[in-house]
């Protein structure tokens, strides 16, 4: 039963994924100021100030129940994954993901280089997960950890397990990169993973890089791609109008109660009082 929760988070604060309220989260992703951070201008061109590019990502896991193949040690087969929102390739921005198992696995640290940025096993048990996600040379020195608790059993755990129907637990995520490199922002800014402003008046860039979407490994038809959750931004702003307008209209009839209160109380002031 697919199960999923939207997210932005600040700073390096761990993720929400169980929550069961969809909400809205933003990584912001600051260069550091060290020697790194000079290597970094050197190659990469200047930094184009009061900018900001974004990626949308989902990361989560799918497992299947085996069923009749199913062992005390191998009940489910799962993969975890990073991912564009709707499936876009993430190389353009990802360089590779670390994904960090429960220790009981053999080679429990997973390095995977290319996209699709995921890893499949088998178990029988729940655990977190870290994914790190590094960025290639011209987008950012800093890793980003990602932290996802693998879930393999539905929510209302009394009912039947199913072998067609898989349990899936995604959350969204926005990476904002803030003062992007010239060479980061030429290579983006037509690549459907990335959200970028208009250039300011005057600045001229290289054009784009043309790469063949086989090449860059897309993965829009990706075998599980009819698990996956459609996040929708759309959506996500008229939950939070629905919101705040719920908030306001409480706060309207707060207001009205109280005025109503107010003259009550005045009413009853004795006449020496007024």
């Amino acid at each position: 039963m697919p199960q999923s929760s939207s997210t932005k988070k600040h700073a390096q604060d761990p993720p929400d994924v169980t929550g069961p309220n969809p909400k809205s989260q933003h990584t912001k992703m600051v260069k550091s100021s060290d020697d790194s951070d000079k290597k970094f201008v050197q190659n990469s061109g200047k930094k184009l100030k009061e900018l900001e590019v974004g990626v949308p990502i989902v990361y989560g896991n799918i497992a299947f129940w085996l069923g009749k193949k199913a062992s005390e040690f191998h009940s489910h087969k799962w993969t975890v994954y990073v991912r564009g929102a709707t499936n876009e390739d993430l190389s353009v921005v990802v360089k590779r993901v670390v994904f960090q198992l429960h220790s009981s696995f053999n080679n429990p640290t997973r390095v995977v280089d290319s996209p699709p940025f995921e890893l499949s096993e088998c178990g029988w048990g729940e655990f977190e997960i870290v994914l790190t996600l590094h960025f290639r040379t011209d987008v950012c020195d800093k890793p980003l950890h990602l932290y996802h608790h693998l879930k393999l059993y539905p929510e209302d755990e009394s009912g039947p397990l199913s072998t067609k129907r898989p349990v899936v637990v995604e959350s969204y995520d926005e990476i904002v990169f803030a003062e992007p490199s010239e060479a980061f922002f030429a290579r983006v800014q037509n690549h459907s993973a990335v959200s970028v402003p208009r250039l300011l008046p005057g600045l001229n860039l290289p054009p784009p890089e043309d790469v063949d979407r086989k090449k860059r490994g897309g993965t829009k038809d990706h075998p599980l791609s009819q698990w996956f959750t459609n996040f929708s931004e759309a959506d996500e702003l008229l939950k939070l109008t629905a919101a705040r307008q719920q908030v306001q209209g409480h706060i309207a009839r707060l207001r009205r109660q109280l005025s109503l209160i107010e003259g009550q109380h005045q009413q009853l002031k004795p006449a020496s009082d007024l």
